[in-house]
């Protein structure tokens, strides 16, 4: 195995699906009191989020809550509840490059911008016959991090 050309950072996110994102805003914003600070919606990713942050800076975790545009299509944002973590790297491309060189599975896509503004790619949660490494279960965002993150964190 070649050395890795890049470095996690830090957790970035982690997401929460629901087929009514109400109850987990009532929870995590109502009774918790985790501040909300951005919406998104997405036809493609079949997605309606809230997006709420815990901390501040390079610091801080989003907590992203979902819920399905329409429950019956893909991708399915509410199964499983804890939809995926995502994790700051420093530097995505290399990132993505040397896992897919180790037999990484990534999910259609590619590197595109995410919900936040940064630019993203998911592993798969499962392994395949040509790409058998994967998230294990879990689906994994890797995000690209800015240069204040990668300076504070790195």
């Amino acid at each position: 195995m070649t050395e890795r050309p890049f470095r996690v950072l830090g957790l970035q996110q982690i997401a929460i699906g629901g087929l009514d994102k109400g109850a987990l805003t009532g929870l995590w914003t109502g009774l918790l009191g985790v501040d909300k600070v951005g919406d998104y919606v997405s036809e493609s990713e079949n997605v309606d989020e809230d997006i709420l942050r815990l901390g501040s800076g390079a610091h801080a975790v989003e907590i992203d809550l979902m819920q399905p545009l329409d429950p019956e299509r893909s991708p399915k944002v509410h199964v499983p509840t804890l939809n995926h973590v995502g994790v700051w790297i420093d530097d995505l491309a290399a990132c993505v490059d040397w896992l897919t060189e180790q037999g990484v599975r990534f999910t259609p896509g590619g590197i595109r911008k995410g919900a936040a503004g940064h630019d993203v790619c998911f592993i798969h949660p499962k392994g395949n016959d040509d790409t058998p490494r994967s998230g294990e279960g879990v689906l994994i965002e890797l995000v690209q991090a800015p240069p204040d993150v990668i300076a504070a964190l790195g």
